[in-house]
């Protein structure tokens, strides 16, 4: 099949790869040229602009947005929806607020563009084992895609999940999980490096991984983390959010869905982010103030 791909980053670059290897035609396109001769190695099409990529597919077309989330996934789609014809695709494959997908579609519509959410996880290993696809759009264009979705993912590693922005909507929720999976890992191994018996950390992660319940890839990355720094000496506790956590969050609020193990992960990476927290300032001056407890200062 033929698709034009448009972000060529970690995972960008490593799609269009799998896609080259399953014999797809890809036109591919990025601001930095550089990633877009890297591509046109593994025999993917280069693309000196939208436009130029647009005139090299044939129609209909299919275009998978794979830039950063927000204000330039928003740009790309607004720009290629004035350069796109009835019938053509856009495929969102990266972290969008599945409330933008309906919006998105919506006005995609008076011009009979098509639009599909693809939630797209596998990140930098994606190339060896495949990316877990969640798809949301109507059935009948996710099916004239199926053959790309295919070469992307593992074997039974893609689903059509519903409707437009049920993709991401179902991205967002795996993600949420996944926030509270690694903070429950992240506090049992605290736990167990301040133990009296000097736990050899990076062995118990990999004995975890032979037929214990709490056997999972994130588990297997970990023993692979503290085998080469066995005290995580080289980093520092700081932890990013990419948006999907906090939209989780808010759509559990909206619903009435208590969540409180994804509030506390979510909670615990705003904290990792401040040198000094105020409001463990504010209790121990609270402390000092009832009861003549002593601060350091």
């Amino acid at each position: 099949m033929e698709i034009g791909f448009i972000g060529l980053g970690k995972m960008g670059m490593n799609m269009v790869t799998r896609l080259r290897q399953d014999d797809h035609r890809v036109v591919v396109f990025d601001r930095a040229q550089d990633a877009v001769k890297q591509a046109e190695g593994t025999g993917a099409v280069g693309a000196s602009s939208l436009q130029d990529l647009v005139s090299k597919l044939a129609k209909p077309c299919a275009v998978w947005v794979m830039v950063p989330s927000g204000a330039p996934t928003e740009e790309t789609i607004q720009t290629l929806a004035g350069m796109l014809e009835p019938n053509d695709v856009i495929i969102d494959g990266g972290n969008t607020k599945f409330h933008d997908d309906v919006r998105r579609a919506a006005e995609l519509k008076p011009k009979q563009i098509h639009y599909v959410d693809a939630g797209t996880s596998g990140g930098i290993w994606g190339l060896q084992i495949g990316y877990c696809l969640m798809v949301g759009g109507e059935k009948t264009i996710v099916d004239r895609l199926g053959s790309i979705f295919t070469t992307l993912a593992p074997k039974d590693g893609w689903a059509h999940v519903g409707g437009i922005g049920a993709g991401h909507y179902v991205k967002m929720v795996h993600n949420g999980i996944e926030y509270s999976m690694m903070q429950g890992y992240a506090e049992g191994f605290e736990l167990m490096s301040k133990s009296e018996y000097n736990l050899d950390l990076a062995n118990i992660a990999d004995l975890w991984m032979h037929g214990s319940v709490v056997r999972s890839w994130l588990l297997e990355l970990g023993a692979s983390a503290l085998k080469d720094d066995p005290k995580l000496e080289s980093l520092k506790g700081y932890v990013q959010d990419s948006g999907e956590g906090r939209w989780m969050l808010m759509d559990a609020l909206d619903k009435d869905v208590p969540v409180p193990t994804l509030a506390t992960a979510l909670f615990t990476r705003f904290r990792s982010r401040q040198e000094e927290s105020f409001s463990e300032k504010m209790l121990a001056a609270l402390r000092n103030a009832f009861g003549g407890h002593s601060v350091k200062r």
